[in-house]
């Protein structure tokens, strides 16, 4: 399977070992952290919808 983009911090994610994923509109995320799951579940259309921006990965997991 094709590595995938953490849509929060944007590190690049192995989903058969991604420690955490989410369901949104019918599409699967992985993420490097669970700390990042949680950001995305708070707000998903932040990062997938128009307003999606940069990630930082300067919050703690």
């Amino acid at each position: 399977m094709a590595k995938s983009i953490d849509p929060v911090c944007k590190m690049e994610v192995d989903p058969a070992t991604a420690p955490a994923r989410s369901e949104y509109k019918g599409q699967t995320y992985y993420f490097c952290a669970p700390g990042c799951k949680r950001e995305f579940d708070k707000n998903p259309e932040k990062y997938v919808g128009a307003g999606a921006g940069q990630g930082s990965h300067g919050q703690a997991h």
